[in-house]
Order: C-alpha cells, then structure tokens, then sequence
C-alpha cells in the first residue's frame, strides 16, 4: 500500500519527481510554501519539507528552517525534513522543533525512499552528527532521563553502528531496538524544548558568533530568527570560513 506523502520544496524538480522516482508513495500536494500546505489540508501520512524555501523576490515572507517544522507539527503532520541543510546543530534543532526525521538529499533514491517510509509508519531518522550532538548533551549531563539501555544504543548509534549492528551487540531484536530507538528520541526531543537558549548553546559546543548567520543584519527584526540564509552569507547562511563548532564534527 502507497503512503500518502505532502511535498513542499520551492524546487519544482523535486516536487514534481517525487512521486515518480519512488513508487511507495502517493504525491497528495506538492507546493512551494508551508502557508500552502497548511491552507490545503491535505491528509497525508508525512510531509518532506525542504529548510530554505525562502525566494527573496517572489515570496519573501513565507516560513523556513525551524518556523517551517513548528508550524505543520502543530498542524498535526508528521515532518520529514528533505534538504541540503549540513550544520548539525540546526539539523538538531528541527528534531526538537518536532521533526520526525532528517534526510539529506545527497542520499541515494532507494535509500531516500526507504528513510522517508520508516518515517511515515512511525519511525525516526536522525543522522549521524544530530546523533553525536545528542550524545554531548548526554555526556554534559544536560539531559539525565535515559536509561542505561537508551545510553548503550546512543552509544553505538554515535559510533557508526547499524540498527542490526547494535541489536546483535545488545541481543535484542532489531525491531526491538528502533523501540527503543523511538523512545530515546523523543524523550531528548522533550529535553531539548525544555533547555534555555545558554545551555543548548553550552551543549553543542558553540563559540562566540557561531550563531549569527541566524541574523541577516543588524537592522533585522529578531523575531524572524528563523529565516536562515536572508543574509549576505548566501542561502542557508553557511560560513564559508572559520572553524567548525566545538565538539560537533
């Protein structure tokens, strides 16, 4: 049985080449905004949101990056982000922001595809450098609630393991563990909701002016924190010098 599947992406390509590259999934909308989406309502079993939707010409005030997630899981949909996004500490955000999972779009189609079905029957996805900034929050004891089971998988997750690698370690089923795997996730996405803006900031590791491409200029209103990539760093804001934050590789 096909998933229904909500695309929003301001590429046409990849709204329209969706349903046709992966036949597990039936393209119920594909837009170009959040703002669309939500006004549609479509019934879908997960929506794939690209972060930076924003075309400074055609559509300036449309919401992106954190906003974008926030935003269609208080609608109630189940969120895959699908981007180009690296910066793990932002990929982290949209995890504690309500994102179910993060998928990058170098990642091969039938992998891509496999991913974005283990999202929409329930799983989630987090990757390799989200889970390594989860295991410094562990680590700085700045989330304390997982049980020694949850911080062995966390462990092997952080190392590279599989899914199979770590239940054959842990002797466990692998469906076990991605129960296990569910419930690690969410209970560190409640954590991180419940950080103030020092200690999450502590917790990955940033140095001073690691965060200001999140504001475009000085004359930005900073309640649009969210609009990543406004400013004249280029789209998504990446700096295209300086070192990388401390602790996240």
């Amino acid at each position: 049985m096909k998933r229904a599947v909500a695309v929003v992406d301001d590429a046409w390509l990849i709204r329209e080449s969706i349903g046709l590259l992966m036949p597990g999934f039936e393209v119920v909308a594909a837009v170009a905004t959040v703002e669309e989406l939500v006004r549609r309502a479509p019934a879908v079993d997960l929506v794939l949101l690209d972060l930076h939707l924003a075309n400074l010409e055609q559509q300036p005030d449309v919401r992106q990056g954190v906003a974008a997630v926030r935003t269609l899981t208080r609608h109630g949909y189940r969120v895959c982000v699908y981007s180009q996004e690296e910066r793990p500490f932002v990929l982290a955000a949209c995890i504690a922001a309500g994102a179910s999972g993060v998928v990058s779009k170098a990642t091969p189609r039938a992998r891509t595809e496999a991913l974005f079905l283990d999202v929409a029957a329930g799983g989630t996805v987090v990757p390799q450098p989200v889970v390594g900034i989860l295991e410094v929050l562990v680590r700085r004891d700045c989330i304390t609630l997982l049980s020694e089971r949850q911080r062995q998988i966390l462990h092997g997750r952080a190392r590279g393991l599989s899914y199979a690698q770590v239940a054959r370690e842990l002797f466990v089923s692998e469906s076990t563990l991605r129960g296990y795997w569910f419930e690690l996730t969410r209970s560190l996405s409640e954590s991180l909701r419940g950080l103030t803006p020092g200690e999450i900031e502590h917790a990955l590791g940033l140095a001073p002016g690691d965060l200001l491409e999140f504001w475009a200029d000085g004359t930005a209103d900073r309640r649009e924190w969210w609009r990543i990539g406004r400013g004249p760093l280029g789209r998504g804001g990446a700096r295209k010098a300086g070192r990388p934050p401390t602790g996240v590789r």
